[in-house]
């Protein structure tokens, strides 16, 4: 084939051979012609049969969709808009492949004989001296039809197909991408009639030699596709697709291991068909195409593969169900918030419904429906009745004397041959849980301003990088944290800020291949937070949430507490982790996470208590903390959340707020408004002091 005619997917190749009464229809098997419907028309010939000539039986062949089709394929750029940088660009061509053997008149196949590729179509008659307008599908259509010589028509009669041996006088182009064609003893109007809907063929071996990065689709049909930097075949090349501007290889992928949610699925079963994808033929794309090998090497960017597979494996019809029964849910949650916001007055927070875009409405409705009414009106009843819980110190001083131990916070520079026996072994016996699984880590990521007072190094980089770097250099320190064989039934639970935080960090743990944990195993938590109110008393004696916008809330994370009120939220969560196994939860941040946190999950352990806490010498307030609760502490302490107490600190925060149906920026210059705080020592409330241990790093 010189070109490929563009086909969709969907689309029934035939194969016609035709056979004399000496040759099977099994030999003929090996070639074959890719009809395209944008160029297909319906002939007729019905006054061919004054001709003389031999009809042969013939066989049509559905080969679905593993159909082949020749083209030059030169170097392209991308379907998409391309970019600058690639500069080697040609069309894609076809011409189709049809067999025959050599001879006069109408020609019959032969075992020996080469194929034909089909050039284009006669789709009318021109003027009245016997000419036609041919429609091209060839590169090479002044090679074809202005050059003289022998040609070969391809017609049908009576679902017979023909070939007739005819010689081509002189061709010239013609507006509106046709050429207008004359034939040897071709003369009237009649004549060329009945030669409407044929097909001009030419020898096979008359194909023009391509340049060095050119090949025929053909040729590129059934290649292995190889992932160059790994090795890993991907794929097979089932079509090629020209869009005018570009070529993509259609690849049928024989591997989901590439493909997000697939997780479970890295091969297919023995029958099945493969996703298929789009591969822009392209030499940043494919650098390497060994024909003789039959294999091309692709260096796919990110994501390239993920294109056009639905990992949702459910039909339309299912899918849409699902979609109007998650957007009935939704609004009997937006209903039930509505209802809790006007209980506590602060129906002032639906104004922004009457303006702006429906986007923005979706955005006010999400903002009501996630924000937890349930702890923001506990939180806003401990303004009135502030907390009278002893400090930190008081609380720990009061622990028993056997469930305190003290170390130092690196052993290895203690000065002392041999560490203290109790130690060594509270040392072993966390590493034995913690090789087992029986402790998930909560890392608590944090925000911006603490993250460039914990590290000089990342000064340059943006928030979102910043905790990412935090967090791989604390799994790289295997002093601080499990060693990497481990990790695999380990559990981590990662808390973030923010969603795009969320997202980053999903992205960052996906190109790091986990650090070796089990995806499974890895949870990624938006941190939990609450609306800011008002620190005056308006309308009703009521504390008034505060508008960022018309349609957010201005909220502000509630600390390390929050760690419960997630746990809470997430009963799945719970259960998974009971289902794994896991005896003991610990909360830290990634930064502050000791080297002697395994010393402190064995004193747990070893004394049966709810809750272990190290203290070491960077704790300057609550929200620096390394804290080890039991599974079964935790389930109780959820079901005890009204019991949890928040404390109110005074703050300066912009807001807007509507004023005479009219949107206005409130800038204070003095503190205005409250924000909620709950410190994951807040467990101590809800454990008896015996239950508690500690051990202290601080020396």
């Amino acid at each position: 084939m010189e070109s490929s005619k563009v086909c969709t997917p969907s689309s029934n190749i035939s194969l016609i051979t035709l056979l004399p009464p000496q040759i099977s229809a099994k030999t003929m098997l090996s070639s074959s012609i890719l009809c395209c419907s944008s160029n297909s028309v319906s002939p007729s010939f019905s006054s061919l049969a004054s001709q003389p000539f031999t009809l042969i039986s013939t066989k049509q062949i559905d080969f679905g969709h593993n159909f082949s089709f020749s083209s030059k394929l030169p170097w392209t750029s991308l379907h998409i808009r391309p970019p600058s940088r690639y500069t080697r660009q040609s069309t894609a061509t076809q011409e189709l492949v049809e067999t025959d053997s050599s001879a006069s008149g109408f020609v019959e196949t032969d075992s020996s004989a080469s194929g034909f590729v089909e050039t284009g179509y006669i789709c009318g008659v021109h003027g009245l001296h016997g000419e036609v307008r041919v429609k091209p599908s060839t590169d090479f259509p002044d090679l074809r039809f202005s050059k003289s010589g022998t040609r070969w028509l391809k017609q049908q009669v009576l679902g017979i197909e023909t070939l007739q041996e005819i010689e081509l006088v002189e061709g010239r182009g013609h507006p509106g991408q046709s050429w207008i064609v004359r034939f040897n003893d071709i003369n009237t109007v009649e004549q060329a009639q009945k030669l409407v809907g044929s097909s001009i063929l030419v020898r096979d071996e008359d194909r023009p030699v391509l340049e060095e990065g050119e090949f025929y689709t053909r040729d590129l049909i059934g290649m292995r596709v190889i992932l160059k930097e790994s090795g890993d075949p991907i794929g097979t090349v089932v079509s090629v697709f020209n869009s005018g501007a570009s070529d993509l290889l259609r690849v049928k992928l024989n591997s989901l291991r590439n493909i997000p949610n697939q997780i479970g699925k890295s091969k297919l079963e023995a029958g099945d068909s493969g996703p298929l994808v789009w591969v822009p033929f392209v030499e940043a794309i494919v650098p390497i195409v060994d024909l003789e090998k039959g294999e091309m090497l692709i260096t796919p960017p990110k994501g390239l593969l993920e294109l056009n597979v639905r990992s949702d494996e459910r039909s339309k019809k299912e899918r849409r169900e699902s979609e109007w029964k998650e957007r009935k849910k939704f609004q009997r949650r937006l209903i039930a918030a509505k209802k809790k916001l006007c209980e506590m007055e602060q129906q002032h927070v639906f104004h922004g419904f009457r303006y702006g875009e429906k986007d923005l409405g979706r955005l006010l409705a999400n903002q009501i429906v996630t924000v937890n009414s349930k702890l923001l009106q506990q939180a806003l009843q401990n303004i009135e009745t502030p907390s009278k819980r002893p400090n930190l110190l008081q609380i720990l001083n009061a622990v028993p004397r056997s469930n305190t131990l003290r170390v130092s916070e690196n052993p290895s520079s203690a000065g002392s041959e041999d560490p203290p026996d109790p130690n060594s072994r509270l040392r072993r016996e966390g590493d034995l849980l913690a090789s087992k699984g029986k402790v998930a880590i909560f890392l608590i990521l944090q925000e911006s301003e603490h993250i460039e007072k914990s590290s000089d190094n990342l000064v340059n980089s943006d928030g979102n990088e910043k905790s990412c770097l935090l967090v791989k250099a604390l799994l790289d320190d295997h002093l601080r944290f499990v060693k990497s064989e481990d990790r695999s039934s380990f559990p981590l639970v990662l808390v973030c800020s923010a969603a795009h935080s969320v997202s980053s960090l999903q992205a960052f743990f996906s190109d790091h291949d986990y650090f070796a944990f089990d995806p499974e195993k890895v949870w990624f938590l938006e941190e939990e937070k609450l609306p800011v109110v008002s620190s005056s008393l308006e309308g009703h004696q009521k504390h008034k949430i505060l508008m960022k916008s018309p349609w957010e809330f201005l909220q502000r994370p509630i600390g390390s507490g929050g760690v419960i009120s997630l746990l809470s939220s997430q009963d799945s969560l719970l259960d998974q982790l009971s289902e794994m196994g896991v005896d003991y939860i610990e909360v830290c941040r990634t930064n502050q996470r000791p080297q002697n946190a395994n010393i402190l999950l064995g004193l747990v352990d070893s004394c049966k208590a709810n809750v272990g806490i190290q203290l070491f010498k960077e704790i300057t307030s609550e929200e620096d903390f390394d804290v080890i609760l039991s599974m079964s502490f935790v389930k109780k302490w959820v079901k005890q959340i009204n019991k949890v107490r928040f404390d109110a600190v005074l703050a300066s925060n912009s807001y807007v707020e509507m004023v005479q149906k009219d949107w206005i920026d409130v800038v204070p210059s003095v503190p205005n408004s409250y924000e909620f705080r709950c410190s994951i020592y807040s467990c101590l409330d809800a454990s008896p002091i015996n239950k508690v241990c500690v051990l202290d790093s601080t020396e």
